[in-house]
């Protein structure tokens, strides 16, 4: 008794472990497909390594740059005390000669950009510490040869400004204000850095198009992929993995179509040599005698003959049947079509029509018009013809019934071979289930399209595209 009593506790256990884990697997998801959201990453692969491409280059291009202005900065630097040394050497002992009064009107001669001369105190500052200070007094220093005692101070909130006070023979004070600076930035670098940048970009997406070109190629030629039509091959020039990926597509391509001409002419083979033993059933049949067994048997015969002819003509669409495009006037082909069905007793009326000429293959059409309206005519009792042209000089056939109608998910389904709505075997109810499956293999021979669609108020249109 203790077994089950374990068995029926831990349930419910097991049923809320499973429940939390769901719940957080589908928060984990959220999470996720939230973070995916948010990130600004492209979809499309072309897209990505252009980013990758871009960023990367262009954070070694700021690399580089940088590099380059702190080598320019060192050696600025490094010129600029050179400088200061010699200069302030020659003017020291130039301002220490002179007398008192002539001394002011000197300074504008030794004067320069990163550093002055002041006579006088000049302004209070604090102790310098950093180097840049001690390497500016170590230089004040050496160039006055010791003879004067220098005091590097730095000038509070006036950025990098820094004096050196000295006193010189006559005891008078000597201020010299220096203004560190970078050497100015020439005026057409950032237009060079612009340009720079857009080389940067086009050489990206140059690279990248040359790179996805190919993989476009070979998913435009996969989504195009027909057995059935003989097409042009993939070019199989350009490096070496892309002539390689070509030409193994192509020879994908060959198989399959290999394949299924094979399988085709079995069923063509089987069907066409069905005929014979059917005929002589069919005689051995109707010597007989006279007998409810023997019609059966007869009608059996039909419908196994019937069978195996339309077993034959798709077999034959897919093949293509060497018929030569013509030009002819779409609307006379519909008006006689039309005109056929009306003298034997079938209600078929024409809604819209259009005259221009077209180049097809007119007896694949008519075979392909001819079953849909039989199919409108059996499921929907009548069948309206519309046609229009397009102002691209796209040629629409429509056939139009108002029967039952297909459901929305078997409207594909029904143009492939041996596909029927209906669930019984019977033919006078379901059919052989290849009539569409015709009619669409040989819109596509002739270079057109066979859609299916419900009509509004119930009904069905066949709409055939002749491009």
């Amino acid at each position: 008794m203790s077994t089950p009593m374990s068995t029926s506790t831990n349930a419910p256990a097991n049923a809320s472990t499973s429940t939390s884990t769901s719940a957080s697997t589908n928060a984990s998801q959220e999470k996720v497909g939230l973070l995916q959201r948010l990130r600004p990453w492209p979809r499309s692969l072309g897209s990505r390594l252009f980013v990758i491409l871009l960023a990367g280059l262009i954070v070694a291009h700021c690399m580089s740059f940088a590099v380059l202005f702190s080598e320019r900065y060192i050696s600025a630097r490094q010129v600029m005390l050179g400088t200061l040394e010699t200069d302030v050497a020659t003017s020291l002992a130039i301002l220490d000669r002179l007398p008192a009064a002539e001394r002011p009107q000197w300074l504008p001669l030794v004067n320069r950009g990163n550093y002055r001369y002041i006579l006088g105190p000049g302004m209070p500052g604090v102790p310098a510490q950093d180097q840049r200070s001690a390497d500016i007094a170590a230089r004040i220093t050496e160039a006055s040869g010791g003879r004067f005692p220098v005091k590097v101070e730095s000038i509070p909130n006036e950025g990098k400004r820094l004096q050196a006070h000295l006193t010189l023979s006559d005891g008078s004070p000597l201020t010299i204000d220096v203004h560190p600076r970078m050497t100015p930035v020439a005026q057409w670098l950032p237009y060079v850095l612009v340009v720079q940048l857009l080389l940067l970009i086009l050489c990206c997406w140059y690279a990248v198009r040359q790179s996805i070109r190919p993989l476009v190629a070979l998913a435009d030629a996969a989504d195009a992929l027909d057995p059935n039509a003989k097409g042009p091959p993939l070019s199989e020039s350009g490096p070496t993995e892309v002539a390689h990926a070509a030409t193994a597509f192509n020879a994908m391509r060959h198989r399959i179509a290999r394949f299924v001409e094979e399988r085709v002419q079995i069923l063509a083979a089987i069907s066409h040599d069905l005929q014979t033993p059917i005929t002589r059933m069919k005689l051995r049949a109707e010597m007989a005698e006279d007998s409810v067994e023997k019609t059966k048997l007869v009608h059996d015969l039909d419908e196994i003959e019937r069978l195996v002819q339309e077993g034959l003509a798709y077999a034959r669409t897919t093949q293509g049947d060497g018929e030569k495009p013509q030009r002819i006037d779409v609307g006379a082909f519909i008006e006689s079509l039309t005109y056929d069905y009306t003298d034997t007793g079938k209600d078929v009326t024409i809604l819209a029509n259009v005259s221009g000429a077209v180049v097809t293959r007119p007896h694949a059409l008519r075979r392909v018009m001819t079953n849909l309206i039989d199919n409108a005519i059996k499921f929907g009792g009548a069948a309206e013809l519309l046609v229009a042209r397009d102002g691209g000089g796209v040629v629409t056939i429509q056939v139009m019934d108002r029967g039952p109608g297909i459901p929305e998910d078997k409207l594909e389904a029904v143009m492939q071979p041996f596909v029927r709505l209906e669930n019984s075997r019977s033919r006078e109810t379901g059919g052989s289930g290849l009539g569409l499956a015709i009619a669409h293999q040989l819109a596509l021979a002739i270079g057109g399209s066979l859609r299916l669609r419900n009509r509004q108020g119930g009904g069905l249109t066949a709409e055939v595209r002749l491009n």
